[in-house]
């Protein structure tokens, strides 16, 4: 069983099985958690939105951009490489990504108001409909879809690389990347289709592993995969409401 979340995989799972009558990952266990991540992130990103509007707090705002961002990147490495840290990590990954996007989404909102609350909703709602459509059975984890959107996943993130690689060298990025034309937006709407898609893919392999019953530190390690994946889709989302928002 595979997923397109690059922390979700069945390698991971099969060593976090546990024996009869020990300790195992539950759904509602891994819900819980997720909802603590959301929480630490939504507190982070909060205190650095505040600090974003400040101009005297300019450098900081800059340091704690530059911080978070690889810092989260380490953890989430770490969280990768090592799930049995995640009770530790993960927390750690959260309010780093909940600086970050605290100061992001105050950019964006600074130049779009209101986009915030829309991208917030938006990704709540893409979220909510994902989950009812793979409850009721409309949207199934299969090997195609699963191979497809690995597929799709892996294009989109060597293109990100090499599209931020060549820009160190002052190399611009191809207009529809950023641009709010036609093909700037139906690009942006591939990508979170995309993003909406592997939320299926974890929310079956999480069932799959509460079913199968993994080690009780597996709760923390799958909320901070769904973080991982919801944290994309809503970047994605306001970087769309970003354009659409140009063109008006």
């Amino acid at each position: 069983m595979e997923s397109s979340n690059p922390t979700l995989n069945e390698r991971t799972f099969s060593a976090a099985r546990v024996g009869i009558g020990q300790p195992a990952m539950t759904i509602q266990g891994t819900v819980n958690k997720t909802f603590i991540l959301l929480a630490l992130l939504v507190v982070a990103a909060t205190w650095t939105w505040s600090k974003t509007s400040d101009p005297s707090s300019a450098g900081f705002v800059g340091i704690t951009f530059m911080g978070s961002m690889i810092v989260g990147f380490i953890l989430a490495i770490v969280t990768s490489f090592k799930p049995v840290w995640s009770p530790i990590t993960a927390p750690l990954y959260a309010v780093c990504e909940g600086l970050l996007l605290g100061i992001l989404s105050a950019y964006f909102e600074m130049r779009y108001p209101g986009i915030v609350m829309q991208a917030v909703g938006l990704t709540f709602a893409v979220t909510f409909a994902m989950l009812m459509g793979y409850k009721a059975g409309f949207l199934q984890a299969t090997p195609a879809l699963r191979k497809g959107l690995m597929i799709a996943m892996g294009g989109i993130m060597i293109f990100y690389a090499v599209v931020w690689i060549a820009s160190m060298f002052g190399i611009h990025p191809p207009g529809f990347i950023n641009g709010g034309g036609p093909l700037g937006i139906a690009f942006s709407l591939f990508v979170v289709g995309i993003a909406a898609m592997s939320l299926v893919l974890d929310f079956d392999l999480i069932e799959s592993g509460s079913r199968e019953g993994l080690e009780k530190y597996m709760e923390w390690y799958g909320a901070f995969a769904l973080m991982v994946t919801l944290i994309w889709l809503y970047m994605e989302i306001l970087r769309l409401l970003s354009k659409i928002n140009r063109r008006n």
